[in-house]
């Protein structure tokens, strides 16, 4: 029995010193930990290269705000919430609303992003996020009019990242589309003069106001509120290019190690959006580009039937 026990107790110890051998390799030697596996087919945390990490979409998150979303990508998790102001539309556009994003890294969100100082990366995904949703037929800026040339809605998108392992682009655009799915635009008055103000439930039957300057009773009219009727959602998938590997979806470890990255937005199998390689060590060839698209229409696919799954799912609770 004691022969057992010491066995058992000298196993248990060469595993534990094995495991910090591993850990030892993997922090003073990155890349051929990495390597290691990708000349494997494999991934440290046991994904084939091109396959993306468990997504999870949840609506309705924060009751404060007009519409909102939590996103996880693996451990990058994305908080989006959206608000909405009147404001008087511009005049090359009388008939559109506006919409304003802020892509926020908070110190919590990585050990890399400091207090006090702008994360290098959230400028970069903020100008990304600005391009896609303007240059896709996501949401069409008309929904957001209430009186031409007079009022419409400007939509205030902030986007928090909570966690930063990887693949932030992919993980903030697709909760920017899902606080939009989730947006419910109030109900308003509009009186004879074209002032308007919003209104709560108790108030949407039409009831007579009475101008204080003329003693004159007017009527109001109420607009209902709505949700946005959107177009096709733009999905991103980021990949990294290493020697011969193609790694969909990297975790944060792969991006600082790999470095090459490329980025594919589709919002249709057979519509680009955007397509962006930030510089990096290997060439995309035509051939790996076209690699990299066929992996984004699969991700495409997939992230359509996630929300779809996210819609049904809040609407029954």
């Amino acid at each position: 029995m004691a022969v057992e026990e010491a066995s058992g107790s000298a196993s248990v110890v060469k595993d534990v010193a094995s495991s910090m051998e591993v850990e030892a390799f993997r922090r003073l030697f990155p890349l051929q930990y990495i390597e290691r596996y990708l000349d494997s087919a494999v991934r440290p945390d046991g994904r084939p290269l091109g396959r993306a990490r468990p997504t999870d979409v949840v609506l309705g998150q924060v009751p404060t705000t007009d519409g909102s979303a939590l996103v996880r990508l693996g451990n990058t998790t994305m908080l989006a919430g959206v608000k909405l102001e009147l404001c008087v539309p511009s005049a090359e556009t009388p008939d559109q609303g506006r919409i304003a994003i802020d892509f926020q890294m908070p110190p919590i969100c990585s050990p890399h992003v400091r207090p006090g100082r702008p994360a290098e990366d959230a400028c970069a995904i903020n100008e990304q996020l600005s391009i896609v949703l303007a240059s896709s037929q996501l949401l069409d800026l008309r929904q957001l009019s209430i009186t031409s040339g007079k009022s419409a809605w400007v939509a205030y998108l902030d986007i928090y990242c909570l966690n930063a392992d990887g693949s932030l682009l992919d993980a903030a655009l697709l909760a920017s589309a899902a606080a939009l799915m989730d947006l419910q635009i109030p109900t308003v008055s509009i009186n004879n003069d074209g002032k308007v103000q919003i209104v709560s439930s108790r108030e949407k039957q039409d009831q007579p106001m009475v101008d204080a300057e003329e003693g004159q009773e007017t009527k109001s009219k109420f607009v209902e509120g709505r949700s946005l009727k959107l177009g096709p959602v733009p999905v991103a998938l980021t990949c990294m290019l290493h020697k011969k590997h193609l790694l969909a979806d990297p975790t944060a470890e792969e991006e600082a190690v790999l470095q090459t990255v490329l980025v594919v937005v589709l919002d249709s199998p057979d519509k680009l959006i955007s397509l962006y390689k930030p510089g990096g060590q290997v060439v995309a060839t035509t051939s790996t580009v076209m690699d990299c698209i066929a992996l984004t229409r699969l991700r495409l696919k997939e992230v359509h039937s996630i929300l779809e799954e996210a819609t049904q799912t809040h609407e029954e609770d």
